[in-house]
């Protein structure tokens, strides 16, 4: 009895035991200091569990954002893109509108809509046809100047043969029609980004950078159109003429929208009246006859 009431005693004792300083209860201050490393380790733990799941809420956050992110970046591309083709094709429409306007013949506006397979790089078919007034050999344009010619037609469709086609020529002059002899047929070569001109005497003067217009000599274009302009001569001399490499005005590979020009060319004059000293053919040949 007499332990139990002393430890009885003890125990009120270090109850009522306070710091002088802090006046807490020493027991309680016990306690704490006992109870520290283990609420620290559970607090730890609490915080990395926490933490944890904070940052895997916050990932699958961060990803879903990221997926709309470039979703809405593919659909601004594919807008800007439209944008984009929208402006080529108002210029393009613009261009030709403009050409129609400045044209002194008669224009039909076409759009490409395949190249032959058997001349992938040489020919191109187009949406327009005889009935829409196409003939054979009509020359086709752009605004930036000379593209081709018709080579076939059907109702709806016409089949162009490109100025890059080197079994094809048209009659250039380097220079303005007039000022210079610097005359040649322009053709095709088989570096399709060049054309070719061989026969410029080599005592012009010719210059890279000037321009190759169409002369009309050729029956098919009209004078002063843009073939392209001069990217390197290789000079002749006297007796051997210039051979001169043109680069096309019109590249053949971005081509989308085109302007048939509805151009006959001048017929032929017959000439009825001969030499007062010589006879008519046909009645040489009925003298002979008789």
């Amino acid at each position: 009895m007499l332990a139990g009431l002393l430890l009885g005693n003890f125990a009120l004792m270090a109850w009522n035991a306070k710091d002088p300083e802090t006046q807490n209860r020493l027991v309680r201050v016990w306690l704490q200091a006992i109870a520290a490393p283990v609420q620290n380790t559970v607090t730890a733990a609490g915080n990395t569990g926490t933490g944890f799941f904070s940052n895997l809420a916050a990932w699958r956050t961060a990803v879903l954002e990221n997926d709309s992110l470039k979703q809405r970046v593919g659909e601004l591309e594919t807008e800007l893109a439209q944008k984009q083709n929208l402006a080529e094709e108002n210029d393009s429409l613009r261009s030709q509108l403009d050409l129609k306007n400045q044209s002194q013949y008669k224009t039909v506006a076409a759009q490409i809509i395949g190249r032959d397979p058997s001349a992938w790089f040489d020919a191109v078919v187009i949406n327009r046809g005889s009935n829409a007034g196409i003939e054979l050999n009509m020359p086709v344009v752009t605004a930036n100047g000379v593209v081709g010619r018709i080579v076939a037609v059907s109702p709806f469709t016409a089949q162009v043969s490109l100025v890059t086609d080197d079994k094809s020529a048209v009659g250039g002059i380097v220079g303005e029609l007039g000022n210079t002899g610097a005359t040649s047929p322009v053709i095709g070569t088989s570096n399709k980004e060049l054309l070719e001109m061989r026969y410029v005497s080599g005592q012009e003067t010719i210059e890279v950078g000037t321009p190759v217009l169409t002369t009309g000599q050729d029956k098919i274009y009209p004078p002063g159109l843009k073939i392209g302009e001069v990217a390197e001569v290789r000079a002749g001399s006297a007796t051997i003429p210039h051979t001169i490499l043109v680069k096309p005005s019109v590249p053949s590979g971005s081509l989308k929208e085109v302007t048939v020009l509805l151009y006959k060319p001048q017929p032929q004059p017959t000439f009825d009246k001969m030499l007062p000293n010589v006879k008519p053919q046909n009645e040489r040949i009925g003298r002979r006859s008789r």
